[in-house]
């Protein structure tokens, strides 16, 4: 669900339509950020503040903490950069976006062993170490933004695959997950200069 402050329009006299991404409201102003606050009935969910709408989000099943670690279920409260993502081809066609985005195939992975060499970083299947699949079943990486923590400045056990993806109505192992229609409406919105916020 989306709680506006405002009309959803690109035109006062044309309201947006959150499921097909209208050519001209690509021409809107990327967002600087967004801002994610916890919810105050839950600690592992939250309320994300994009412009002037405000959606429901959730986020790991041990809440926020600013110390990660690998394996702690965390969401980092951190300043981090969207840096582009994943989405399924065979599964939606993508909207328009400033991200760059891959197509995701069945062979991708992602590894979060902080032994390897590899770690937080993109991988080809089969992969013997720890990781995860990209292609899952469950469409919660239908649309997978990937976030800047713990990858331009690489440390080992601190944490990997910080994700923005779609939600299963449950919390995550440390991302940030929103509805689909929430995420069909950021899209647009997101470039690689935004900043992701969690306070």
């Amino acid at each position: 669900m989306l709680y506006t402050q405002s009309t959803l329009s690109c035109d006062p006299k044309d309201h947006f339509v959150i499921n097909r991404v209208n050519k001209d409201c690509v021409k809107i102003r990327a967002l600087k950020s967004v801002i994610v606050r916890r919810h105050p009935r839950s600690e592992n969910a939250a309320l994300v503040s994009a412009g002037n709408v405000v959606f429901p989000a959730f986020l790991g099943r041990s809440g926020r903490r600013l110390l990660k670690r690998e394996g702690d279920g965390a969401t980092p409260r951190a300043r981090m950069r969207v840096l582009g993502g994943f989405y399924r081809s065979d599964r939606l066609r993508l909207p328009q976006t400033r991200l760059t985005m891959t197509a995701i195939r069945s062979d991708d992975g992602w590894c979060d062993d902080p032994g390897h060499g590899a770690y937080n970083r993109p991988v080809r299947l089969p992969f013997a170490r720890s990781h995860e699949k990209m292609m899952r079943s469950d469409g919660l990486y239908d649309i997978c933004l990937v976030l800047d923590w713990n990858i331009s400045e690489r440390r080992r056990h601190r944490g990997s695959a910080i994700f923005l993806h779609l939600h299963a109505g449950r919390t995550t192992e440390g991302c940030i997950a929103v509805d689909r229609r929430a995420m069909l409406w950021l899209l647009p919105r997101l470039s690689r200069r935004t900043v992701v916020e969690v306070l």
